[in-house]
């Protein structure tokens, strides 16, 4: 079905390019607002993405999926955009990486911390880390993937993720305001 919608969409079909629109519309918006966190600009990205996607639908590879290409689309469009407001994303030369091991026993958290207190620090986070951390954990890229549209290596991914994971657990352990939560007992 979806096949016959993008074949429908490289003919200029506009009621199959609303039919697609009306899918993803929704998605792409979060997975925009997840970086730029205003909605008027995720608005416009979301809408600049599904511009790009029908214009160049003829290059859309149907091995993979519509909803992964668009996306793709939209996060490149949201990267850009935070580029443009001069968010520097530091490089880290590859030769002084290391992976060090991950460790996924302290990863409990209180009760008190909720979904609104993860967001927050992922947002203190500087912009290396959080871009890799929303990639990895919030719109399920892979670190293959994350390299490509970061254009950083995968190594540098990897690391940028146990790094930024690190940095995100202290902040859920101290809180975003500084103050260290407590198991209310």
């Amino acid at each position: 079905m979806q096949t016959d919608l993008i074949l429908k969409c490289k003919q200029n079909d506009p009621k199959a390019q609303m039919e697609l629109y009306d899918r993803y519309c929704n998605a792409m918006f979060y997975t925009a607002y997840n970086f730029v966190k205003k909605e008027d600009v995720a608005q416009d990205i979301m809408q600049e993405a599904f511009i790009k996607a029908f214009k160049n639908i003829e290059s859309f590879n149907e091995n993979g999926t519509f909803g992964s290409w668009l996306k793709r689309i939209v996060v490149n469009g949201a990267l850009d955009w935070l580029k443009k407001r001069k968010i520097e994303m530091v490089r880290i030369e590859d030769e002084e990486i290391e992976i060090e091991e991950e460790e996924n026993d302290d990863w409990k958290v209180e009760e008190t911390v909720n979904l609104d207190l993860v967001h927050e620090c992922i947002e203190l986070l500087p912009a290396k880390y959080k871009n890799v951390l929303k990639l990895f954990l919030l719109e399920g890229y892979d670190h293959k993937e994350i390299s490509q549209i970061l254009q950083i290596t995968e190594v540098s991914s990897r690391s940028q993720l146990l790094r930024g994971k690190n940095k995100l657990k202290e902040l859920i352990k101290t809180g975003s305001d500084g103050k260290r939560y407590q198991r209310n007992v």
